[in-house]
């Protein structure tokens, strides 16, 4: 992944094979990419690199972070839960995101004509990392697959450790097995999980 910001615009994010290609997605969406990078400088945020992509801070605190897609690019704003949305224009990235928190966009020309918008939440966004404002923690609502549960009731040493994972790490593997079409997939997954569950890893770490 670049750590340099300049190099997500000049190359792409360094996340896939297409990085550095004129089949990188950054380059499809290039003139939009960088009216959000104006629009969010002016607004006075900080830009750093972060995950392999341009990271907007303010207050020390992470507000926004753009990304280029195949189909779309988008801005998503940390800390979506507090955003008002009086637009109703924030959409969840995926059927795992629990809030509302993105702009998508279609069309080059779509953030300049947003601008307005975006300014607003942007301002929104920085008056709460001023202030220190978080969103509620919210009560974790896990429902295991099946075969997690019943794997968990015969291996007393894994259901202990699964249950001192923190609550992402227990939801990784969740959204593991649910993307498993049969039992016996899930199952084998869970087996093949084991050892990273008893050392305390999420299903997508090394």
């Amino acid at each position: 992944m670049i750590t340099d910001v300049e190099d997500f615009f000049a190359k792409g994010c360094g996340r896939c094979a297409r990085f550095a290609t004129a089949d990188c997605s950054t380059r499809f969406w290039l003139e939009g990419l960088l009216t959000l990078r104006r629009i969010l400088r002016e607004a006075g945020l900080t830009e750093t690199a972060k995950w392999g992509h341009p990271c907007y801070m303010h207050a020390d605190r992470n507000v926004a972070i753009f990304g280029a897609f195949r189909g779309d690019f988008r801005l998503t704003f940390m800390n979506a839960a507090l955003l008002k949305d009086p637009e109703g224009v924030l959409e969840k990235q995926g059927p795992n995101t629990r809030h509302p928190d993105c702009l998508r966009f279609t069309d080059n020309a779509a953030p300049k004509a947003m601008e307005p918008l975006i300014r607003a939440y942007l301002a929104e966004a920085m008056a709460y990392a001023e202030a220190g404002i978080l969103p509620p923690k919210e009560p974790a609502e896990l429902e295991l697959p099946s075969e997690l549960v019943e794997v968990l009731d015969a291996d007393p040493e894994l259901a202990e450790a699964f249950h001192a994972l923190t609550p992402g790490r227990q939801k990784s593997y969740v959204i593991l097995l649910s993307d498993a079409k049969t039992s016996a997939t899930r199952l084998a997954r869970i087996e093949r999980s084991r050892d990273k569950i008893l050392a305390g890893k999420g299903a997508q770490e090394r």
